[in-house]
């Protein structure tokens, strides 16, 4: 009876020693972690350059006056639309007309002297103006007398003192000709001065009233009635607002990249929810070496004048399409001190691999390093995950 309650007591203590070391073996085995996992992905991604630009108007003009005097009126005002030739400005005409007066006298002295008629564009040959025929009548009857008087001298019929006289009565004859001569070509030379400064003085009269050389919207207003102003005295500053121009900079790295034709698509601080897609004109040939950047520019229909040229412009320039590019979800990728980790599900292991990655699209990241493309990877609890855990994994939801 002794022998048989020792023998109970050894199986239950064998059987109390097992279930411990089972317990024992159970405990040292962490449990499997339950992940998310997604595939890595494929995609085509749009390559793009930053653009933060300006918007200009392709055409600013400084509006002058080109005569002195005293602004009459002003017939604009600031933000006023005007089209090209519209009256601006309007100087007190009164001394340029007494100038202009002034100028067509003096012409009109000068055609006379050359007997030139209103109906006259040229002057008169010069043997038919009336200054040299007369000369020349003056220097036919001097030569006529001293050859009669030197006949009459040879026959000693007339005293020498005579004959000196016709000779010397010959020879003023024959200078007043030659200076009504040059006298002549003077004036005909003065003329065209004369009509030029009659033309000027018709366009300074004109001058006093200042046009817009351009069609555009008044930026600046810079003179009142009243006030004196000199010549070539900023008056008015229009800006032409339809078509505008975005006006950017593109570092020196991207010159073989961006080309005239290239789309960009950009918004501006005043209507944040509109998208403006236009494309590049033109593209500087040469980069500025104190920046180190080139200038583009593209061309912006502006017919409702809704944009407004000083307008920042903030977009991008579209460059080309790369295809077959491996991506990952976001929540697959775990970046702690610029160091981006994956985490590869491969037969219910996890396998911690560092990436290279790049731009994003959508919920994607691009991966330029450390991918092959067929992997699995985790996209839940990653803070618990490390090399070698154990886990259980269910697809993400697409």
């Amino acid at each position: 009876m002794q022998y048989r309650w020792v023998g109970i007591f050894c199986l239950v203590v064998a059987g109390c020693s097992g279930a411990a070391g089972q317990g024992r073996r159970d405990a040292g085995r962490s449990p499997a972690i339950a992940v998310s996992t997604a595939p890595v992905q494929r995609i085509s991604i749009q390559r793009t350059v930053d653009l933060s630009g300006t918007l200009i108007s392709p055409d600013e003009a400084k509006v002058s006056a080109e005569a002195a005097g005293v602004v009459q009126s002003v017939s604009i005002k600031l933000g006023d639309e005007v089209v090209r030739g519209q009256e601006l400005v309007r100087l007190a005409p009164r001394e340029l007309e007494l100038g202009l007066e002034r100028a067509q006298s003096a012409l009109r002295q000068t055609e006379a002297q050359l007997g030139m008629s209103d109906a006259d564009s040229e002057p008169l040959p010069d043997d038919r103006i009336a200054a040299i025929r007369t000369a020349a009548a003056n220097l036919d009857d001097a030569r006529t007398q001293n050859q009669r008087a030197e006949q009459l001298a040879a026959r000693g019929l007339l005293a020498g003192a005579e004959v000196d006289a016709t000779r010397t009565k010959l020879k003023v004859a024959e200078a007043a000709y030659e200076s009504a001569i040059e006298t002549v070509r003077s004036l005909k030379a003065s003329l065209q001065d004369r009509r030029a400064a009659y033309q000027l003085a018709q366009k300074k009269v004109n001058d006093a009233v200042i046009r817009a050389p351009i069609a555009g919207a008044v930026s600046e207003r810079l003179v009142q009635p009243g006030e004196f102003i000199k010549e070539d005295t900023p008056v008015v500053t229009l800006v032409q607002m339809d078509p505008l121009k975005v006006s950017t900079a593109a570092q020196e790295k991207y010159a073989g990249v961006i080309t005239a034709g290239l789309p960009i698509q950009f918004t501006v601080e005043s209507y944040p929810n509109d998208v403006f897609h236009r494309r590049i004109v033109s593209v500087s040939p040469a980069v500025d070496q104190s920046t180190r950047t080139f200038a583009v520019e593209a061309e912006l229909p502006n017919p409702n004048h809704k944009l407004k040229p000083g307008f920042f412009a903030k977009g991008v320039i579209l460059t080309h399409v790369d295809a077959n590019v491996i991506a990952a979800p976001e929540d697959a990728v775990s970046t702690l001190a610029g160091v981006s980790t994956v985490f590869i599900v491969d037969n219910g292991k996890i396998k911690s691999q560092n990436v290279t990655i790049g731009v994003h699209q959508g919920s994607l990241v691009e991966i330029l390093d450390g991918l092959r493309g067929d992997e699995t990877l985790a996209t839940s609890n990653l803070n618990q995950l490390s090399a070698g855990v154990a886990v259980t994994a269910r697809r993400s939801a697409p």
